[in-house]
């Protein structure tokens, strides 16, 4: 297998006015051209980095947060943020700046996975992209945590179907007063490939297939609304399989369910060639769900109405769109609602609370400018301040391998033995390997009660040697475990570890946390020197991981 890249990795900036053939009625850019313009740019990101020809294998929910009118400049960044085996993760971002004010906003920031295709039978092996700067690295870490995303998708979906089907008769009679059936709503159109919309080696281009599927989806739409629609979002999708030039692309399009002031329309896409076509044999090699808004004269969302399904399939359709919205929502929010310290453990929102709790660990690690503030043999205190938020890191120098030292400070039942600040500690769900949630208490401090917790713990080992073992902790909310009166419910915003190898009998362990009140009265009396609470602590850490380590 040859190995290909270049090293500096693949990053490319697309520059485009918008012209009114680029628009829609409302004289904003349509969003089927924008998604072309995505996905060549990202290609070429890619194709830079692996020095062959790539297609697209997937897409990442897309949600488009502006829109961009004749006019005004688009520009789209597309870098690979990291390189697997023949696969590459590349990160989009699309912005619109207006020519007269200079003023500019985010439209979108999206990230897809590109497949390298080489001439011939013959497989590459990619290069690891090269990390210069602190946001490379950063994203680098990110990518497998929104790989594990993607693959564990489908299950999160199927297990929220499965949760529908308890809650009541899945596939009975739907009647509701003035709801529209659904079979108003199917379009079919068809679409010859030809040479303009393909690569060089004759393969569709992945934007030119979402270019389509959104106009299809929009005509869907709007026979629900009798207004023109506006994409506000695509669902995460696959290719499965490839098109060329010279087949015909037949799209089926049926609304799925509508939320008040949205529409999930999904798109079902099937390829023939000349002998496939005379013998009604199809390819099925996309379907996706697109969610629209649609709104009046003055710009306001428009309701929809309530939509009626009819057949067996129509119902499977109407509750998938019902558990794509949850997964959505569930995205939306811990991507963007930073500030909320507990989130709640459910199924629909899994991944994303452990891809916060892995992201935060991580750009907290990253940040620059860490002030020393205390030394003590091999321990080092440093603090970081930003706003009103102040951070803590504790270095420490472990005379034992990193693997060890990882294995022990993951499995917090151990916690009790080097840290006092941990009364008890019980595995209330073992969710896989490298996730678990953990119920701790801690003694009380003078004049108040005791403190409990409820933690996700997430544990990643390093893909190579340069990369550091990671075990992040947040706070989560169970149903089962409420707030008791015996004690005062805490939260950890963001904490853990993260330990680099630095010989095959040594590491350095790196203790974060992100200050809360729970933790402030200890950080404060370090800082004026009243106590040495943490640099204790430290020391019991690095005195058990040592015992223990001797014994393995």
């Amino acid at each position: 297998m040859e190995r290909r890249g270049a090293a500096a990795g693949g990053d490319v900036c697309m520059c485009q006015t918008v012209f009114p053939a680029h628009a829609n009625h409302r004289g904003e850019l349509s969003a089927g051209q924008l998604l072309k313009w995505m996905d060549a740019a990202a290609c070429l990101a890619a194709e830079k980095h692996a020095g062959v020809s790539c297609v697209t294998a997937s897409m990442d929910d897309i949600q488009f947060e502006e829109a961009a009118r004749v006019g005004q400049i688009i520009t789209i960044k597309a870098k690979v943020n990291r390189a697997f085996k023949t696969s590459m993760e590349v990160g989009i971002k699309v912005t619109v700046q207006d020519v007269l004010t200079n003023a500019e906003k985010i439209v979108s920031v999206a990230y897809a996975t590109y497949v390298a295709k080489p001439v011939g039978a013959g497989k590459i092996e990619l290069e690891p992209v090269k990390l210069l700067s602190i946001d490379d690295h950063l994203e680098h870490t990110l990518a497998i945590e929104r790989r594990r995303i993607r693959l564990g998708y489908e299950q999160v979906f199927q297990n929220l179907m499965q949760e529908s089907n308890k809650e009541g008769d899945y596939y009975s009679t739907f009647e509701e007063e003035d709801a529209v059936s659904t079979d108003l709503t199917h379009v079919q159109s068809i679409e010859l490939v030809q040479p303009p919309h393909a690569n060089h080696h004759g393969n569709t281009f992945g934007g030119q297939i979402m270019a389509w599927m959104e106009t299809v989806a929009s005509i869907s739409a709007s026979r629900l609304c009798h207004s023109y629609p506006v994409l506000k979002s695509v669902n995460m999708f696959k290719f499965w399989g490839p098109s060329v030039v010279g087949d015909r692309l037949v799209f089926n399009a049926i609304v799925n369910n509508t939320f008040r002031n949205s529409v999930e329309v999904g798109v079902r896409v099937e390829a023939y060639n000349c002998e496939e076509w005379i013998k009604d044999q199809a390819r099925h090699i996309n379907s996706a769900f697109l969610i629209f808004n649609s709104v009046n004269d003055k710009g306001e969302l428009l309701t929809f109405p309530r939509i009626k399904p009819t057949t067996k399939d129509g119902m499977r359709r109407y509750h998938g769109a019902i558990a794509r919205r949850k997964i959505r929502l569930a995205r939306k929010c811990m991507l963007s609602a930073k500030e909320k310290p507990s989130d709640p453990w459910e199924t629909s929102n899994q991944a994303y609370v452990t891809y916060s709790n892995i992201a935060a660990l991580t750009h907290l690690a990253a940040k620059p400018a860490w002030e020393i503030t205390g030394t003590l043999d091999d321990i080092k205190i440093w603090t970081h301040e930003e706003g009103d938020v102040l951070s803590l890191k504790v270095e420490m120098q472990v005379k034992i391998p990193s693997h060890l030292a990882f294995s022990l400070l993951s499995d917090f039942t151990f916690r009790q033995q080097w840290d006092k600040h941990f009364l008890t500690c019980e595995v209330l769900q073992a969710v896989n390997e490298d996730e678990k949630i953990y119920y701790v208490t801690s003694p009380p401090m003078t004049g108040h009660k005791p403190r409990d917790f409820v933690i996700l713990v997430s544990q990643r080992q390093p893909c190579k040697p340069s990369e550091p073992y990671a075990v992040a902790v947040k706070s989560v909310t169970l149903p089962s475990m409420p707030p008791s009166p015996e004690y005062c419910r805490s939260e950890i915003l963001c904490a853990g570890f993260q330990i680099y190898s630095d010989s095959n009998s040594s590491c350095t362990v790196c203790y974060f946390n992100q200050v809360t009140s729970g933790v402030m009265p200890y950080l404060a009396a370090n800082l004026t020197g009243s106590s040495k609470s943490i640099e204790d602590t430290a020391l019991e850490c690095i005195k058990f991981l040592e015992l223990k380590g001797s014994k393995y």
